[in-house]
C-alpha cells in the first residue's frame, strides 16, 4: 500500500493529511474545528474523505476514546466529544477500508516504529496534556485488552478521595499527572482557585517558590505512576509526549524510578514522532493489520 488519508479527531480540532507507508506526511496538514454534534462530525469526515478517496489505499483515523479490537468503531467516548459519537458507523464513510485506533495507542505505535522507542519491543507511552493518555507495546504488539480499552491511565493513586477525575472516579493517575493535576496541586499550595498551568510555568521560570513546589510535586506524582507501571510491564522505556512533557525532567525521573523499581532499569524519553504522531501511527498500524 502506497498512501493513506490520516485523520486525527480530537475534542477541539480535526487534523488530516496524506501519509505514506513509511509514516511521512506528503502534503500540508489541514486543521478544522471539531463539530459540536455527532451528525456534523460524520458529515464533515465524509466530505474530507471524498476529496481524497480516489487517490488513497485506505483511511486511518486516530480518535479520542477507546476503540474495539476490530478497529472498526469507538466503544467508549470521552467528555470532549459530543453525545452519540461512539455510535458513528465509520465504515460507511468511504468505499475504501476505514481503520480506527485510539489516539494515544496510535501515537505509541508511531514512537515504536519511527520515534523515540524505535525497535524497543516493550514500551509505555504517556501523553501528558489536559488529561493523560497511554499506549502500551508488549513484545512488539499493541496491548489492547479483551475489549480494546487497555492503556487507559486511570489507576488509583490514593484511597482518600481527594480529587475527582474526569472519568468520575477519585484520585486516578490522570487527576495528578495531567495539566489539570498540576493546576489542582498549585491551587492547594497557593489557595488561588484561578491559577492556571500557564501561571505555574511562568512563575516557576521567575523563581517563585510556590510554583516550583507545585511543579516538583506534579513531577513526583508522574514518577510514582511510572514506578508502578514499570514494575507491572517491565518495559525497555517510557516515552513522554503531549503539551506538558516539555516541563518534565526525564533524566531526574529516570534516575529516581531506577532507584526504586524491582525490575531491571528502564529509560525515560521525550517523544520524537512529532505533533501528528496519532494519525501517523494509525496509518503505520493499519499498514500491518489490514
Amino acid at each position: 500500500m502506497n498512501s493513506a488519508l490520516g485523520i486525527d479527531i480530537g475534542g477541539t480540532k480535526i487534523s488530516y493529511a496524506i501519509i505514506d507507508n513509511n509514516g511521512q506526511i506528503k502534503n500540508d496538514v489541514n486543521k478544522i474545528p471539531t463539530p459540536k454534534t455527532k451528525d456534523e462530525i460524520y458529515n464533515t469526515l465524509k466530505s474530507i474523505i471524498s476529496k481524497f478517496e480516489d487517490n488513497i489505499d485506505f483511511v486511518a483515523i486516530a480518535t479520542a476514546g477507546a476503540v474495539n479490537n476490530e478497529n472498526t468503531g469507538v466503544i467508549g467516548s470521552t467528555a470532549n466529544l459530543p453525545q452519540g459519537y461512539k455510535d458513528i458507523d465509520f465504515s460507511t464513510l468511504s468505499k475504501k477500508i476505514v481503520f480506527i485506533e485510539n489516539d494515544a495507542n496510535a501515537a505509541a505505535w508511531a514512537e515504536y516504529k519511527i520515534g523515540a522507542s524505535k525497535d524497543m519491543k516493550n514500551s509505555v507511552m504517556l501523553t501528558l496534556g489536559t488529561g493523560v493518555g497511554g499506549g502500551i507495546i508488549v513484545n512488539g504488539k499493541l496491548l489492547k485488552g479483551k475489549s480494546g480499552a487497555a492503556g487507559e491511565m486511570h489507576f488509583i493513586m490514593s484511597r482518600n478521595k481527594t480529587r475527582c477525575c474526569t472519568c468520575g472516579s477519585y484520585d486516578c493517575f490522570e487527576a495528578y499527572a495531567s495539566g489539570n493535576g498540576l493546576k489542582k496541586t498549585a491551587e492547594i499550595i497557593t489557595n488561588d482557585p484561578d491559577i492556571t498551568t500557564y501561571d505555574v510555568i511562568k512563575q516557576a521560570e521567575n523563581n517563585d517558590e510556590n510554583s516550583k513546589k507545585a511543579l516538583k510535586i506534579w513531577q513526583d506524582d508522574i514518577t510514582l505512576g511510572i514506578i508502578g507501571l514499570a514494575n507491572i510491564f517491565d518495559p525497555d522505556c517510557f516515552v513522554l509526549s503531549g503539551s506538558m512533557e516539555k516541563f518534565v525532567d526525564v533524566e531526574e525521573i529516570e534516575k529516581k524510578v531506577n532507584s526504586l523499581i524491582v525490575t531491571t532499569p528502564i529509560k525515560v524519553l521525550h517523544a520524537k514522532a512529532g505533533n501528528y504522531s496519532g494519525m501517523i501511527g494509525a496509518v503505520l498500524l493499519a499498514n500491518e493489520l489490514i
